[in-house]
């Protein structure tokens, strides 16, 4: 099955609950009142887009449809993918497309950090990247064990020390080694924690520090990354808003949208705090993570048809090679 089919399939239930209210929209009938709009914006917080988010998008096609003399409500809805797609922040570049790179996980227990670490490992791989991991999660044995066997699936050297260990100096040996081996793409996992725990935070903030003092005297530039949970819906927008406050942070990736019908939070979170989609996972499987296009994520979340023309996988609206991709 094509990425957009799966993408549109891992969707369906944020689809559905938004997809509902904008039937009833078109069932009123083709006249665009005040009324239309008002249950628009309701079906997009529905869909956990938060309300600043939905009013704006209600206001930008509200501009559109004035602008260019739409005549119907279904004239309206065509605009609404595109509208939906220019809420994202644009990236200039895809970190982990960008060789050399080095790029640190971070995100809540349970938002599937470590599981987007491998996948990513092993997607490098494929197109030739010479991969590194280090499991700086030095609190549970379970998560070494975990990249342990992602690192075997994708045969990539890993980086690991006992429990206990200070993850900020794990995350300095990962650079070293990389520095000897000439890994181009080093993935570090970090320990989940919550972005309500002052004190952990402030851990996590000495790694990365010392990861981007490391790498800084390699040249290898450093992208800490994100890892959202879309079923957190909400209240993923305060943890990304945390953390970006404390880690300044580079990129999100949104797993687990096709257990979710608050896939709209991918919108909230891009647009609030201005920070680009990385990826977006809608699987178990190894390529059921992928980059991240505006455009296909709004049609999938509307069942809007895609073009004829095949899209070149991008950062958000930003052309990649596409054979580049990780």
């Amino acid at each position: 099955m094509a990425w957009r089919d799966r993408l549109s399939d891992g969707l369906a239930r944020t689809r559905q609950r938004l997809g509902e209210q904008l039937n009833l929209l078109l069932e009123r009938g083709p006249d665009v009142s005040e009324a239309f709009w008002e249950q628009l914006e309701e079906g997009l917080i529905a869909a956990d887009f938060g309300a600043q988010a939905a009013t704006l998008v209600v206001e930008r096609l509200r501009d559109q449809a004035t602008r260019q003399a739409l005549p119907d409500a279904a004239a309206v809805r065509a605009l609404l993918a595109q509208t939906i797609a220019d809420m994202f922040a644009s990236g200039n570049l895809d970190p982990l497309v960008q060789n050399p790179s080095c790029a640190l996980f971070v995100g809540i227990n349970g938002s599937g950090k470590t599981t987007t670490v491998g996948k990513i490992a092993k997607a490098g791989v494929d197109v030739g990247r010479r991969v590194l991991l280090g499991g700086a999660d030095t609190y549970r044995a379970a998560a070494n064990q975990q990249l342990d066997i992602w690192a075997q699936r994708a045969d990539v050297p890993i980086i690991q020390r006992e429990r206990g260990t200070d993850p900020a100096s794990v995350a300095y040996e990962t650079l070293q080694a990389a520095e000897r081996s000439g890994a181009d793409l080093v993935l570090i996992d970090t320990a989940g924690r919550l972005h309500t725990s002052d004190e952990l935070m402030r851990e996590l903030t000495k790694v990365v520090g010392v990861t981007r003092k490391r790498a800084a005297a390699m040249g290898l530039p450093v992208f800490t990354l994100l890892v959202i949970d879309a079923n957190t819906g909400q209240n993923g927008l305060a943890q990304a808003r945390e953390f970006n406050e404390r880690l300044d942070v580079d990129g999100v990736i949104i797993t687990k949208l096709d257990g979710t019908a608050k896939g709209g939070i991918a919108v909230a979170l891009s647009h609030q705090l201005n920070l680009p989609v990385i990826r977006v996972g809608i699987g178990e499987q190894i390529d059921d993570l992928q980059p991240f296009v505006a455009l296909d994520f709004a049609r999938a979340l509307l069942s809007a048809p895609a073009t004829a023309k095949a899209s070149v996988p991008r950062l958000n609206n930003q052309e990649m090679p596409g054979d580049l991709h990780v």
